[in-house]
């Protein structure tokens, strides 16, 4: 209890200068979230969950459609987000098996665009890939995600990894939202040329499941980030 009471807190009162006016809390999720409480979410401030549907080319989230479906139910604005595996498939095959299993995007006011999770993982930190092969990899997923929706899919990454597998590239900066991963009190240093990130995800844990993000902006601003 204690716990939870100071991670409500902290999202209620995180702000920093010269990025933010405003705050409106969220969270993300994947199957590894067993029991996740939407509506106390929700009654508690959340007004958006980003939700795991796919991975690599092959795998899908079983817990998405329950998920997605139930943070509907609760108000909450939702999307999908897709685990990178730059180093089975390309871009493009990636981001057509995320579209085909929940990733999509619609202009009602309550979807957001797809998210793409850059992170370390079994093929090493950067998957094998060279900086440009890395940036032609997500340039890939973008262009074939964008063609297909209209939107830019957000990028999930961390200074550390952006620099090392990217070179710090500035390539999407103009057009793709970023969703910073920084565990902290403060957002710190913006990697890859953005001014500012659109979402943070500030901690590993939630309250009602999942991790701690905050949109940069009120809930007007949130919505209108939804409709596109």
């Amino acid at each position: 209890m204690a716990t939870k009471g100071l991670k409500l807190i902290l999202a209620s009162s995180l702000a920093w200068t010269g990025l933010v006016q405003a705050a409106v809390q969220g969270f993300d999720i994947s199957n590894w979230q067993t029991s996740v409480d939407f509506e106390e979410a929700y009654s508690n401030g959340a007004r958006f969950v980003i939700i795991k549907a796919t991975e690599g080319s092959d795998w899908i989230d079983a817990s998405f459609s329950s998920h997605y479906t139930q943070a509907t139910q609760a108000g909450l604005i939702r999307g999908g987000y897709h685990f990178a595996r730059p180093s089975s498939s390309s871009g493009a095959t990636q981001a057509t098996f995320f579209l085909a299993h929940g990733g999509g995007w619609t202009g009602d006011g309550i979807t957001l665009p797809g998210m793409l999770d850059l992170e370390a993982g079994s093929s090493g930190q950067c998957w094998g890939l060279s900086t440009n092969a890395m940036v032609a990899w997500i340039k890939d997923f973008s262009d074939t995600y964008h063609e297909k929706t209209g939107r830019y899919p957000m990028l999930y990454t961390n200074p550390s990894w952006w620099k090392e597998c990217t070179s710090n590239s500035k390539v999407f900066s103009q057009t793709n939202p970023l969703v910073l991963a920084r565990w902290a009190s403060e957002v710190g240093t913006i990697p890859g040329g953005w001014s500012a990130q659109t979402i943070w995800q500030y901690d590993d844990s939630y309250p009602y499941g999942g991790d701690s993000d905050l949109f940069n902006g009120d809930e007007a601003a949130l919505k209108k980030f939804a409709s596109g």
